[in-house]
């Protein structure tokens, strides 16, 4: 072994710890230079460790923390129809609790020679989550996008929504109907999204109501699951502190927020607006159809898919974060503020 690196680092020009960190996958390795020592090793008839191996082109990994919130199935079909359309087949891989974690998933990819990972509300979207795992995988030469989520210490493109702006457009559309007292519901706070959706809903409180921001996010921002009984128990504790709006981080959490006022003998939106966030299929369905912040999902998908493309032909994307603009869709779970009729 020690022979056969000295021979690798004469060919390639270079030091024999630094064969054997590109030979190990390990991080802190120019691009220029683990070309060279895999070269070298093509050179000398050594065979390439399965990691190392030339990537397929024809496979690229889709990564998703479930599917039973209809918006990742609408984006993963958005990604794998623009992967299709350049030749290269979709593979798409979901977590499942108690089923196999992001990095298992991510190991089962790069052991099939996928060309190139997209990652969606992944771990990178986590704030405690060890963001090294991303290093270590460019370190084997796999390119990868993350979408819904950004952290400064990946090296990596990000797609995003404009989670702030979001907030914006829901915050301002109910101050337009007359109300006041309006509660947002979403996720664990350790999550980015969540973290900017509550700096966009507070900053509009402010702007719009002139509510002190401790005041809003300790008496209007309610933490819980992102799921329908989420939205419920969130919401249930939101009209207990006298709203008369709620708007939720997800359109699943926004259908139990419709079921906790019906619960509590509310009429939606009579007795309590409600707005959305996502416009997944079928939303526009529901009883009522739902107000909600569309979240720009062909327009996401496709961005993913062709950064991840200039990825894998060599000319990367700048450490940056594309972000999408969202838009409002005002349908019937949204009316003015009760006592406040008079309003449109």
């Amino acid at each position: 072994m020690t022979t056969r690196l000295a021979d690798i680092a004469a060919q390639a020009g270079v030091s024999e710890a630094t064969v054997s960190r590109v030979l190990n996958g390990k991080p802190g390795v120019a691009a220029t230079t683990r070309q060279s020592v895999l070269a070298a090793l093509d050179v000398l008839g050594y065979e390439r460790p399965v990691r190392l191996r030339q990537r397929s082109e024809g496979l690229v990994g889709l990564i998703t923390p479930e599917l039973e919130n209809p918006i990742f199935p609408a984006l993963a079909q958005v990604i794998g129809q623009a992967l299709t359309r350049q030749g290269y087949t979709p593979v798409l891989a979901t977590q499942t609790p108690g089923g196999s974690t992001e990095d298992e998933l991510t190991e089962m990819l790069v052991d099939r020679g996928v060309a190139g990972i997209i990652y969606v509300s992944g771990l990178h979207a986590d704030t405690t989550a060890d963001m090294q795992r991303y290093d270590r995988l460019r370190a084997q030469g796999v390119p990868y996008v993350l979408v819904d989520g950004f952290s400064p210490k990946v090296q990596a493109p990000f797609i995003s929504p404009d989670d702030r702006a979001a907030m914006s457009l829901a915050v301002t559309h109910l101050v337009s109907l007359g109300h006041q007292r309006i509660g947002l519901a979403l996720g664990p706070k350790r999550f980015v999204p969540v973290q900017r959706k509550i700096e966009g809903f507070v900053r509009t409180m402010q702007d719009q109501l002139g509510l002190g921001a401790e005041a809003v996010e300790s008496e209007l921002v309610q933490h819980s699951l992102y799921t329908l009984e989420g939205g419920q128990a969130a919401t249930t504790a939101l009209i207990e502190r006298n709203c008369t709006a709620v708007v939720c981080a997800s359109d699943m959490m926004a259908l139990g927020a419709i079921r906790a006022a019906r619960q509590l003998g509310l009429d939606v939106p009579k007795d309590i607006s409600v707005v959305g966030f996502d416009d997944s299929p079928l939303i526009a369905f529901t009883d009522p159809p739902l107000t909600t912040i569309r979240k720009p999902v062909p327009a996401m998908g496709q961005a993913a898919v062709r950064t991840l493309l200039e990825e894998i032909g060599g000319t990367p994307a700048p450490h940056s974060e594309f972000v999408f603009m969202p838009e409002l869709v005002v349908r019937g779970s949204t009316a003015s503020a009760p006592g406040d009729r008079t309003r449109s």
